[in-house]
C-alpha cells in the first residue's frame, strides 16, 4: 500500500537527492529513494515528482554553467542507475496484462531518460513494456515490431535536429499498422512538431503518455497509405535538401569569415576554435531543421538558448551575430533560411542590451 507525500515531503526529498546526485554519493542516492519507497510513496511519484525535477535540474545547472559536463555527466548516471534499483524493487512489480507498448528513442537520439521513465511508469501500470534504449536505428525497430505484438510504439526525442529521423521512424512504423505516440521535447512543448510529421498521438509527459496509451490509439488504416512527405509541402524547394548537403562546406565558410573579419581568432587555442567550429556545425544543424519544419521559432529558440549558455560562460550573444551573417551572406538565394537568420539577428539585436559591455569577441 503507498501513501500520499505532501509538497513538502516531495521538495524535501528532491532537495536530499539533488545533494546526493551532484556530489557523486551513489549509495546516498539510492537510500533516499528506496527508502522514500519503503515508507510508502508510490514509486511512480518518485519516478516522476522527484527524480525527474532532479535531472531537470542538473541540465538546467550546466546550462547555467555551475555543473561541468563531467559532473552533468556523472550525475546522470547516478539517476539512472537510482531508476534502475527503484524498478527491481520488489515492492513494486504488478501483475501484467496483455498491453504490450515498445518504447525506444529515434535514431541519434542519445538522451534516453525521459524514455526510461515513460518504461517505468507504463510498468507500474500494468503494461509489457519493451525498452529499446537510446538511438535505435529505424530498420531495427521495424524489424522488433514485425517480431512482437504491440500495440502501439512510444517515441522520444529531446533534441530537435532528430526531427528528419524521427520522422522517418513514424511512417516506417505506420507502414506495418503500429501506431505512434511521439513524446519528448523535439516535438514542440505544444506537440507541433507531432501533429506536423504525422504521429497517431502526442503526450507532453509520462502521465499524459500513460493516459492516452490507456485509451487506445487507433492502428493507422494501411489501406489510405501515406507519404512520408505529406504536410511538409514547402521541402518542394530544396532548401532543406540543399543546406544539409552543404553544411560541411558552410561550416567551413563561416570559420573562414571570422578568420578574415576577427583578428581574435588569432590568438585562439586549438580547443577554442574546435569548440567554434562545433557552435557554427549546430547552428547550421539548426538552421537545417527548421527549413525541414518551416519552424521560424524553432531556429530562433535555439539562438536564445545557445545565447544563455554563452552568456553564463562569460560570453556574449552578440558573438553569434558574425556567424549568422556569414551564413546570410552565403544563403542569399534561399527566401526561408534567409527569413529565419533574420529574425534571429533581430532577437540578438533585442538582446545585446543585457550583455556585459566589457566581454570579449566572437565565440
Amino acid at each position: 500500500m503507498t501513501t500520499t507525500v505532501d509538497v513538502t515531503g516531495l521538495d524535501t526529498l528532491r532537495g536530499d537527492l539533488w545533494a546526493a546526485v551532484t556530489t557523486r554519493d551513489e549509495i546516498r542516492a539510492a537510500d533516499i529513494v528506496l527508502s522514500a519507497l519503503d515508507a510508502g510513496t508510490a514509486a511512480e511519484a518518485l519516478l516522476l515528482d522527484v527524480i525527474a525535477p532532479v535531472q531537470a535540474r542538473v541540465g538546467r545547472a550546466w546550462q547555467a554553467a555551475r555543473l561541468s559536463v563531467a559532473q552533468e555527466h556523472a550525475a546522470t548516471a547516478i539517476v539512472e542507475r537510482v531508476i534502475a534499483a527503484l524498478a527491481h524493487h520488489p515492492a513494486h512489480r504488478p501483475e501484467p496484462y496483455e498491453g504490450r507498448v515498445t518504447v525506444a528513442c529515434v535514431d541519434q537520439e542519445w538522451h534516453a531518460l525521459p524514455a526510461r521513465l515513460l518504461t517505468e511508469v507504463l510498468t507500474l501500470r500494468g503494461w509489457k513494456v519493451d525498452f529499446l534504449g537510446a538511438q535505435v536505428p529505424t530498420p531495427h525497430l521495424v524489424s522488433h515490431l514485425h517480431n512482437t505484438r504491440a500495440d502501439a510504439v512510444a517515441l522520444s526525442s529531446s533534441i530537435a535536429t532528430r526531427l528528419p529521423v524521427a520522422h522517418s521512424a513514424i511512417t516506417a512504423c505506420q507502414a506495418v499498422g503500429v501506431p505512434v505516440l511521439a513524446g519528448g521535447a523535439a516535438f514542440g512543448a505544444d506537440g507541433r512538431y507531432a501533429r506536423l510529421l504525422g504521429a497517431d498521438a502526442w503526450a507532453p509527459d509520462a502521465r499524459a503518455a500513460a493516459r492516452r496509451l490507456a485509451r487506445g490509439i487507433p492502428a493507422p488504416d494501411l489501406a489510405v497509405g501515406r507519404r512520408e512527405s505529406d504536410g511538409l509541402d514547402h521541402l518542394a524547394d530544396q532548401e532543406y535538401t540543399l543546406v544539409v548537403r552543404a553544411r560541411a562546406r558552410l561550416v567551413r565558410v563561416v570559420l573562414a569569415h571570422l578568420d578574415r573579419n576577427y583578428a581574435a581568432m588569432a590568438n585562439y587555442s586549438v580547443p577554442q576554435r574546435e569548440r567554434t567550429a562545433e557552435d557554427v556545425a549546430h547552428i547550421v544543424e539548426f538552421l537545417g531543421v527548421a527549413l525541414y519544419t518551416d519552424s521560424d521559432p524553432l531556429f530562433t529558440d535555439f539562438i536564445s538558448w545557445t545565447a544563455d549558455v554563452l552568456r553564463a560562460r562569460g560570453v556574449p550573444a552578440r558573438s553569434l551575430r558574425p556567424a549568422l551573417d556569414a551564413l546570410g551572406a552565403e544563403l542569399k538565394d534561399f527566401p526561408r533560411a534567409t527569413r529565419m537568420l533574420e529574425l534571429a539577428c533581430r532577437y540578438l539585436a533585442e538582446a545585446e542590451t543585457t550583455d556585459d559591455p566589457r566581454s570579449g569577441a566572437p565565440a
